[in-house]
């Protein structure tokens, strides 16, 4: 029975804003919405004292111990405990705790690993990670990417995609086409960090405004690179042409979105990322690189352009045909629609059901059948 279900959901929440501070979010809102007693135990609270911030060193102690009491605590109180994963030191401080404490209390543990840098992470500390993995009952992960870097190590995962809102996600008024007959309106909705490159988008960007002069740029997202990337843009001369945003709400974002002629994306390392799934159900033509993971959720031609990572002259031609070529547009936009019904609510949540259930577990092929992102690489 749903309503016999108790699950704690170990995870961040915003801020800092970020795919799986959403996904852990939406994923106890939804199972409330179902009627399944959920909750939040917050591996990214606030600092308390809020000095302890600045002090290194100390202030990871002062968050583990309380971390560990809640752990202990919602474990307690729970049946299944639903373990949002990363790799670095997020998997040690907080994914492996959670396990530990999980079996300790003879719960279920779901292990939902997330992140792009899984691969160079489970090549050097395979030998930590591989006993704590053992202990879970379920290693869930996204996409066919994660299952594939997993399963060369040995790991067996199933595939339970992201969820989308498509009520919050949806189209605008007009289509991408039209409003691309004024003045493009390109955007990028990622965190201004190495790993998502945003340079080269700029860069990008600016070869672009060579033919399309009258282009703009907003750039929705915050992190440690935003003073060097206004920079980039003052130095490039698009100054004039670039805004950024900083972090917005998901209701901003599905609005910048609605606004938007087509998104573009220039990770260096990537996995499943909302930022294209929540493009894609609003209908906007994508242009990507085809870092990890993205050439499992797209397809090159059908539901984006794909470019190598850090080719600024390619993602440029890439955007430019996706401006010049009305039906090429409207293309990639319907079929990106389409993609994203495997990751509606109505899809995912049955994969949860029997990822949870102590008397039955998904496999990877129930989990392929519904989800994109588990396909092979175009």
């Amino acid at each position: 029975m749903v309503s016999s279900l108790r699950v704690a959901i170990v995870g961040p929440l915003a801020p800092p804003a970020g795919g799986m501070a959403a996904q852990t979010k939406q994923l106890c809102d939804r199972l409330i919405a179902e009627g399944i007693d959920a909750e939040v135990v917050r591996t990214n609270p606030p600092w308390r004292p809020r000095f302890v911030a600045g002090v290194r060193g100390v202030r990871a102690l002062f968050r583990f111990i309380p971390y560990l009491w809640r752990l202990w605590c919602a474990s307690g109180r729970c049946n299944v405990v639903h373990v949002m994963a990363n790799s670095g030191w997020a998997w040690h401080l907080s994914a492996a705790p959670a396990v530990c404490i999980g079996k300790l209390r003879r719960r279920r543990v779901v292990v939902n690993y997330r992140g792009g840098l899984a691969e160079p992470f489970l090549e050097r500390s395979a030998a930590w990670i591989r006993p704590t993995m053992r202990m879970a009952d379920a290693i869930v992960v996204p996409s066919g990417f994660l299952r594939a870097v997993f399963a060369r190590f040995g790991i067996e995962t199933m595939i339970v995609p992201n969820v989308v809102d498509t009520a919050l996600f949806s189209p605008g008024g007009s289509a991408p086409g039209e409003r691309a007959k004024e003045s493009p309106h390109v955007v990028m909705t990622r965190n201004l960090e190495p790993i998502y490159d945003v340079a080269t988008g700029l860069r990008a960007f600016a070869k672009l405004r060579e033919s399309k002069p009258a282009a703009r740029l907003s750039v929705a997202g915050d992190g440690p690179e935003r003073a060097a990337l206004e920079t980039l843009a003052r130095e490039f001369g698009v100054a004039n042409s670039v805004v950024f945003r900083g972090s917005l709400s998901r209701d901003e974002i599905a609005a910048l979105y609605r606004s938007a002629t087509l998104m573009l994306n220039s990770s260096v390392a990537d996995n499943t990322p909302n930022a294209l799934i929540e493009a894609m159900a609003c209908g906007i033509p994508i242009v990507s690189t085809d870092a990890g993971g993205i050439r499992f959720l797209v397809r090159d031609r059908e539901t984006a352009l794909l470019c190598p990572t850090r080719d600024v002259d390619a993602l440029a031609r890439a955007m430019l045909e996706v401006l010049d070529d009305l039906s090429l547009a409207a293309g990639l936009a319907a079929n990106g629609r389409e993609a994203v019904r495997g990751c509606t609510w109505d899809a995912v949540f049955p994969l949860w059901m029997r990822v949870y259930r102590p008397d039955g577990s998904a496999t990877a092929a129930v989990a392929e059948a519904v989800g994109i992102g588990a396909g092979h690489r175009p």
